[in-house]
């Protein structure tokens, strides 16, 4: 296997894909193999074939795909959030590595290419993010790559599955925040 990656914006013939891999990042037996797993903390889906094409569809952003060999190896979805007196910021959101390939720098490459790709495109000065709170393993990751915790926080979407079924009652989202330029 080559460790040359390629990226491009996804396409509709992406889906079922981009479904399969961020499922097997998150949820369910297959993604305890990665350490990305969420499955101590919620089960159900993560994302569903809809939700990736409204994903696809929405106006200033990016759905990225990466492969290697051919295959969709990982995701991340970027949005333009505008400001009147500034390029304002970007959201990085529905981020996925293939739990077999956790580990190995994916990730890194994959959330730097986000940033280039944002600052490039919309001249951004920030990347936001919302993580949930109790993953400390996860936090600790980006703030090794420069994000600063923000000590805002959103509740989780208790009751809607389209967000997945929790097992715990303290589930909640936290703002990270990392200056671009």
């Amino acid at each position: 296997m080559s460790d040359v990656v390629t990226f491009r914006d996804a396409t509709e013939a992406d889906v079922p894909a981009l479904v399969a891999l961020v499922q097997s990042a998150y949820r369910g037996e297959a993604s305890r193999a990665g350490w990305t797993t969420e499955a101590d903390l919620l089960d159900g889906q993560r994302t569903d074939p809809e939700t990736m094409r409204e994903t696809l569809r929405t106006p200033g952003s990016v759905l990225l795909t990466v492969e290697r060999d051919r295959a969709l190896v990982a995701c991340c979805h970027i949005t333009h959030q505008a400001a009147a007196e500034t390029g304002g910021s970007a959201s990085f959101g529905l981020f996925a590595v293939s739990p077999r390939l956790q580990g190995e720098g994916l990730g890194k490459a994959v959330l730097a290419e986000a940033e280039r790709r944002a600052v490039l495109e919309w001249d951004v000065e920030e990347m936001r993010m919302q993580v949930i709170s109790v993953r400390r393993d996860i936090i600790a990751w980006y703030e090794r790559r420069g994000y600063l915790r923000s000590g805002r926080t959103s509740p989780f979407p208790y009751g809607d599955e389209r967000f997945g079924l929790p097992r715990r009652s303290d589930l909640a989202f936290e703002l990270l925040v990392k200056t671009l330029r």
